[in-house]
């Protein structure tokens, strides 16, 4: 079982799959989730990548410490992992609250990015979903997380989908059951806590970007990846329809596709790149 260490001396679980010597993908789950809200993804991806799926702190195997989480802070902790690997650059693929942490590393790491995908997430919270994560704090910390994850999964799941995927969203899902209210309640106020202001900074990331949303998203509506691809210089939007929040299990097959696609661009114009330059030198 692998660990890497944060700046803090929080200890970060991770998993590589894959052979060495190929591209390294970075995968950031979103609020509550551990890696395997990625397990639909990283075998796929493992036939091409490195593929390296962590767990934040305060989910999985990772630390869960009591007290205050910044999104900077697991952005920092992301790069921790990086290097516990040994992978200097990598591309970064991050689902909700990751998608947010993946964009605070393309700001603050620049140097560390081949690219970035940004998949059911936002730049900035509306009011509307301020109100409604401090109301998921505090239904599972007065009611645990049982009840909290019954109330938040008609929010993630598509509602043609729900009744077919309740059952596996427990070990699979964002707000998966089995969490500690704590580390759940640390990770919102983290969400809520964010400088808004990275919103704005946006236009400074010129890594190839990926924009990822879910026609029926209701979390974080189209709106919101729109708003991020039009601030991107580099970014391109695909909406896939008839998904939800959750589409990178309830669409895997449509997600994995659009998203290996990318990546295959991205990586075919770095080799392009590399040859030049050595053919320069």
């Amino acid at each position: 079982m692998s660990y890497a260490r944060s700046s803090d001396g929080i200890r970060l679980h991770y998993e590589v799959l894959g052979r060495s010597g190929t591209p390294a993908v970075l995968m950031i789950q979103g609020l509550g989730a551990d890696k395997h809200g990625w397990d639909m993804q990283r075998i796929p991806l493992a036939m091409h990548y490195r593929v390296i799926a962590l767990d934040n702190r305060g989910a999985g195997r990772s630390d869960k410490p009591f007290g205050h989480y910044t999104l900077e802070q697991m952005a920092d902790d992301a790069i921790a992992v990086l290097d516990a690997v040994g992978v200097e650059q990598a591309h970064i693929v991050g689902a909700s609250m990751g998608g947010a942490i993946t964009q605070i590393i393309g700001l603050k790491y620049p140097e560390r990015v081949l690219s970035l995908t940004l998949a059911c997430t936002a730049c900035r919270n509306h009011p509307w979903r301020r109100e409604l994560l401090h109301g998921w704090a505090d239904t599972a910390a007065e009611r645990g997380m049982g009840v909290m994850a019954k109330e938040a999964a008609r929010w993630v799941i598509g509602p043609r989908s729900f009744r077919r995927l309740l059952p596996a969203f427990g070990w699979l899902g964002p707000l998966a059951m089995g969490r500690t209210s704590h580390a759940f309640v640390a990770q919102v106020r983290a969400i809520l806590d964010v400088d808004e202001s990275v919103s704005e900074q946006l236009e400074q990331v010129t890594a190839p970007t990926l924009v990822l949303v879910g026609n029926q998203d209701i979390l974080t509506p189209r709106g919101d990846s729109e708003e991020i691809a039009e601030r991107m210089p580099n970014a391109e939007l695909v909406v896939i329809s008839g998904a939800a929040h959750g589409f990178m299990v309830e669409h895997a097959s449509t997600f994995n596709k659009v998203l290996l696609e990318f990546l295959g661009r991205v990586s075919k114009a770095h080799r392009a790149t590399d040859t030049l330059v050595a053919e320069a030198s």
